[in-house]
């Protein structure tokens, strides 16, 4: 029985009309489950704390090769509705684009894949399975989507040889960059307890805000390192200081700040809150002011070394687009620092130009082109 091929641009526009929100599902996996469902994937909900997550596999279980996606249906808010040309979820077509919340991030991506997928196994049953792991959980704490689905997978004795990660990477063409790893992550919160006076008698307080700054200047000031290999030198942005004191002559009793790192795999967690602690406790000893930090870890820095996973996705996209895409570090986080514990996993996507902003919206013509990719990247895999 011949099928016609899905079309991933009005899949995309459906997933759109789903106002998926984090963490509201909206009817986006709902879309999926049914439609990968009807071409003989097999399916499951692995929703935890009230997080909707997508299971599904084409193919038996504990297959001699995997191919894996993983990808996300939850959207950022729309902001100010009014500041929109268009309704947020209206999935509408406009010369030549495509508008809506999740048009870049990452709705056209899953759809691509999904449309890549069906159209895969429908024509060329491989020799192996196929894995999609959908979250609803992406934009929001991330501690219950596609951990949770990797948690299942385990359990289940299920597993992916590879994975994609569909999120947007292209800076400004289609195919000019992937990424095959990304920096860590982690957020300090500082507290400084010291003693409240007046301020014209300083000698009678302990000035929190004084050895506060005094240790933020040298947390600041000193350089983490100048690169490695694949990495850019990691970085850390103080993002607030704050003591909520009201009154010009009063010295506070408390002050706090909090800072972002982004680091390389040149550190750990553990390595830099061994480090921030030391300083801190090194700024305490001068000052007598007490210091508390809470660390707050968004993820571990990962690389997937260059090797045939890479050249294959590589490869396909060059095929597709004509382009070498740079293998790329550089970014904030996705969810593939998750799934870097589980296989091997590099991401590749749409450009992102339009991603969170008001009137989001994608090429259309690049919709098409993603699923050729994905397709391609299925085919050279499998064959």
């Amino acid at each position: 029985m011949s099928h016609a091929p899905i079309d991933p641009i009005a899949l995309t526009a459906d997933l759109i009309r789903c106002p998926s929100v984090t963490p509201e599902e909206g009817g986006a996996l709902q879309l999926l489950e049914k439609l990968l469902s009807g071409a003989g994937f097999d399916c499951t909900r692995v929703d935890r704390n009230g997080t909707p997550n997508l299971f599904a596999r084409w193919g038996r279980p504990c297959a001699n090769r995997t191919f894996g996606f993983n990808g996300h249906t939850d959207v950022v808010p729309v902001g100010d509705a009014a500041a929109w040309t268009r309704d947020p979820f209206c999935g509408e077509i406009h010369d030549g684009w495509l508008w809506g919340r999740g048009a870049t991030d990452m709705k056209s991506g899953v759809a691509a894949f999904v449309a890549a997928a069906i159209d895969f196994v429908r024509n060329t049953p491989p020799d192996g399975a196929i894995i999609l792991t959908i979250t609803g959980d992406e934009e929001g704490p991330g501690k219950d989507g596609t951990v949770a689905l990797l948690d299942w997978m385990k359990a289940k004795g299920e597993a992916m040889s590879v994975c994609l990660v569909g999120e947007p990477t292209s800076p400004e063409r289609l195919g000019d960059m992937m990424k095959i790893g990304r920096r860590g992550s982690l957020t300090c919160f500082i507290e400084a307890t010291g003693v409240q006076g007046h301020s014209a008698y300083p000698h009678r307080a302990k000035n929190p805000l004084h050895a506060l700054v005094r240790l933020l200047d040298r947390l600041a000031s000193h350089e983490l390192d100048r690169g490695t290999d694949h990495f850019d030198a990691s970085t850390l942005a103080l993002t607030t200081i704050d003591c909520g004191n009201p009154a010009g002559n009063v010295i506070p009793a408390r002050a706090s700040a909090r800072l972002n790192i982004r680091f390389n795999d040149a550190h750990s967690v553990a390595s830099l809150s061994k480090w921030l602690r030391a300083e801190a406790a090194q700024v305490e000893a001068e000052t007598g002011v007490k210091f508390t930090l809470t660390i707050d870890i968004s993820g571990e820095s990962f690389l997937t070394p260059p090797g045939d996973f890479t050249r294959l996705v590589a490869g396909s996209v060059k095929a597709e687009t004509g382009l070498d895409p740079a293998l790329s570090t550089s970014g904030g986080t996705s969810d593939a620092r998750f799934v870097k514990d589980h296989c091997p996993v590099v991401e590749f996507g749409l450009v992102g130009k339009t991603m969170h902003q008001v009137d989001e919206r994608v090429e259309v013509a690049q919709i098409g082109q993603l699923k050729a990719i994905y397709s391609r990247i299925l085919t050279d895999y499998f064959n």
